[in-house]
């Protein structure tokens, strides 16, 4: 339970959206390197579980953007992490996920619109003009009155197709215009099977940023930003904190899937992290491991020549602790198979994972811990989410630890299958304390004294 709160007035704006593929991350990420340009300290957020879009926020901005995700983090959680992550910063800009009002399973859960609510934060609307004029105006109606209560303060209108466009839009405005973008085939970005790419993987591209100061009113939204309420979070209870507990992170290419909340919910437990590359370094010396999720498939061929696959399996051998989310449960499996080739992996896990050609899963999972190696504590929730192009079959007699009531997990919604102290899921989770603590915990007890 919380012990008291927490305040800030810190400037905030939402970059909101009629539907997926309107435009908002292309504003989201050209508002924050206008705003970086003006000078201002900008933190970077992210409505929702995606793990490819804060990347791009993070290179843009020199600040790691968080995740804010009511289903997985609570309405507590969300106030905590935008409070703790602001601080220091001049203005948050918030990108958010999907259509303004989509959320869980129909409902206005973990939407746009419910952490706006909980932060009390204004939105500007993205709004695809492409095919329409006055139509968008009857939009733009209907996602102002659906909820009341809530403040859409601006519209930014997008791929407008000539000053007549322009003209006939603006003709019909019954709500501020903040921005006129014209179709500009430059602004896409490049994406594969899970998304975009991440951002270490493309050249930085100054022309969002460039485009929206040339054709929004960026002034206008830092004031808008400025109307935002003071908001409150919680202050939760230091957790227990574990000496010399050493967490290996596994973080390259293949595995760059994490939550920054995870990462320093550990760190809060008292573990040390080291960073490491199973594609180009050794295993390093800790007391457990976390393999988050990724690209094992890209990389296959260099993760099977890799001395680290063999030391991972030795590892684990030994008993030292491992978990494992999604790429990483793939690693942990005896194979991958890419196409027609096969690719030896750690064989920790008994199972081999499959590359498919259409998705197999994707949504949020909840569930519970059931048992099995020292990490699942019966009776520990875990919640999460699920995005996968691959498969993994496991062996007749594998064992699993979590039992699923939403999501697919790795087989009739069991996941966590486990061999030893070594656990591999699809979820990927959002780290409870109870949970971070038992891997910190973990961790301490099987190190060198």
């Amino acid at each position: 339970m919380a012990s008291s709160e927490a305040m800030s007035d810190i400037p905030r704006i939402m970059v909101a959206g009629t539907h997926s593929g309107c435009g908002k991350t292309t504003v989201s990420r050209g508002l924050m390197q206008a705003l970086r340009r003006t000078g201002l300290v900008v933190q970077p957020f992210k409505v929702g579980p995606d793990f490819i879009d804060p990347t791009h926020h993070t290179a843009i901005c020199g600040r790691i953007s968080r995740n804010l995700d009511p289903f997985m983090m609570g309405e507590d959680g969300v106030a905590a992490t935008f409070l703790a992550a602001s601080e220091g910063a001049d203005i948050a800009v918030i990108e958010g996920v999907m259509g303004m009002y989509d959320g869980l399973e129909g409902t206005a859960t973990a939407s746009t619109a419910h952490v706006m609510r909980i932060l009390g934060t204004p939105a500007v609307l993205v709004v695809d003009v492409r095919g329409m004029s006055r139509s968008a105006h009857a939009m733009i109606a209907g996602f102002r009155t659906y909820e009341p209560g809530i403040d859409l303060a601006g519209v930014i209108f997008n791929r407008v197709g000539s000053p007549r466009h322009r003209a006939m839009i603006e003709e019909g405005l019954s709500i501020r215009a903040l921005g006129f973008i014209p179709r500009i085939p430059d602004l896409a970005m490049e994406s594969r099977h899970l998304g975009l790419k991440m951002a270490f993987e493309l050249a930085e591209d100054p022309v969002p940023g460039t485009v929206v100061l040339e054709h929004c009113d960026v002034d206008g939204i830092v004031g808008i930003a400025r109307t935002a309420p003071p908001v409150a979070a919680p202050r939760f209870p230091r957790p227990h904190c574990f000496a010399a507990a050493t967490v290996g992170v596994a973080r390259d290419e293949a595995f760059c899937f994490y939550y920054q909340d995870n990462l320093e919910r550990l760190e809060a437990a008292g573990a040390d992290l080291v960073f490491f590359s199973p594609l180009r370094d050794p295993l390093p010396d800790a007391g457990a491991y976390y393999f988050g999720g990724g690209y094992p498939e890209l990389h296959a061929a260099a993760l099977e020549r890799s001395p680290c696959r063999r030391q991972v399996g030795r590892a684990a051998a030994e008993g030292i602790p491992i978990f494992a989310e999604c790429g990483g449960l793939m690693y942990l499996c005896e194979s991958i198979t890419v196409g027609e080739t096969d690719f030896r992996m750690a064989g920790v896990l008994p199972g081999t994972a499959s590359m498919t050609p259409g998705i197999q899963a994707l949504g949020y999972s909840d569930g519970t811990w059931t048992g099995g190696p020292a990490l699942a504590s019966p009776g520990r929730s875990i919640r999460g989410h699920e995005f996968h192009y691959s498969c993994v079959d496991p062996a007749r007699d594998a064992r699993f630890s979590i039992r699923l009531t939403r999501g697919k997990g790795i087989i009739g919604g069991r996941d966590g299958m486990y061999s030893g102290e070594s656990v591999g899921t699809y979820t990927h989770s959002y780290f409870s304390a109870s949970f971070a603590g038992a891997l910190a915990g973990a961790a301490a007890r099987d190190a060198v004294p």
